[in-house]
């Protein structure tokens, strides 16, 4: 039986096909990280899987096999052709040719739970790095009824996301995946594992979707407002950062509530805990 590399570039060939780099495309060809993104994702015939950038279809086959339906979320044209003539036996499987920032993902999750009985709907997607915050952004605050997003993606963005608020690997990102999931680090992949090779590792992270939010937020939007304007201006205290971004009026006033929640005036947005971002929020 031929291997994946062999097999992914048969049907480049076959296509006419080669990597779009203004896509971001790399395409799989390693067996074992596409046995460990299916395994992670934990996925059984109750469930319907969102696949988000297929492209020729490497993980969707070991999706379609496990899964109650797939949907394969595809922007490339080219793709659509490669994926309908790969998979037009499985029943269970649609593809949609659209941007999946533009996509109405609630409606869509919840027609076809309704529609097929399914009772969890999963995110797995081998995402493109120069896209991947916006989607991750997406799924996380538009609140979907998911149950986990299982991704693969550049490592320093990984790392970043994974992170515990509070340390020094962590960006305003960190909080908000923190607040939304709770994160597992599956796999790091190499290099040599893609057509063509990217120039960075990648990292196969888990993002476990919390019941209820990690904290009690009196404002949420105010919190990732917070959140944001101390981490764009790294360098700077974060009472500067605040100040600067208009979220105090003045130092007199931030220097006045950073004595009474207790926080150093020089401390560093990176450097607080979830809970005194919240404490803050709350006070302001």
């Amino acid at each position: 039986m031929e291997n994946l590399e062999e097999k992914t570039r048969y049907i480049m060939k076959k296509y006419g096909i080669s990597a779009n780099k203004s896509l971001g495309q790399n395409f799989l060809i390693n067996e074992e990280v596409v046995e460990n993104i299916v395994g992670a994702s934990k996925i059984s015939k109750e469930d319907l899987v969102i696949e988000i950038g297929p492209g020729l279809g490497t993980l969707t086959q070991s999706l379609l096999e496990n899964a109650g339906k797939v949907i394969a979320i595809e922007l490339d044209d080219r793709m659509l052709k490669i994926l309908n003539d790969r998979f037009f036996m499985y029943d269970n499987f649609q593809v949609i040719n659209e941007d999946v920032l533009k996509v109405d993902l609630a409606d869509l999750i919840k027609k076809e739970k309704n529609a097929n009985g399914l009772k969890n709907a999963k995110i797995v997607a081998n995402l493109p790095y120069y896209i991947t915050t916006p989607i991750i952004m997406k799924l996380l605050e538009e609140e979907l009824d998911i149950e986990s997003i299982t991704v693969m993606i550049q490592k320093e963005v990984a790392d970043r996301l994974i992170a515990t608020p509070g340390d020094k690997q962590s960006g305003a990102i960190t909080y908000s995946v923190y607040y939304y999931a709770e994160s597992e680090k599956i796999m790091l992949v190499e290099n040599n594992s893609f057509i063509p090779e990217p120039e960075v590792q990648s990292e196969v992270i888990k993002l476990n979707i919390r019941k209820s939010p990690a904290i009690d937020l009196k404002d949420k939007d105010l919190f990732f407002k917070i959140i944001k304007a101390s981490f764009m201006q790294r360098r700077k205290t974060l009472m500067n950062a605040l100040v600067n971004g208009g979220i105090i009026k003045d130092k007199a006033q931030a220097k006045e509530l950073f004595e009474k929640l207790g926080l150093d005036i020089n401390v560093r947005g990176e450097n607080l805990s979830m809970q005194e971002f919240a404490d803050l929020c709350d006070e302001l």
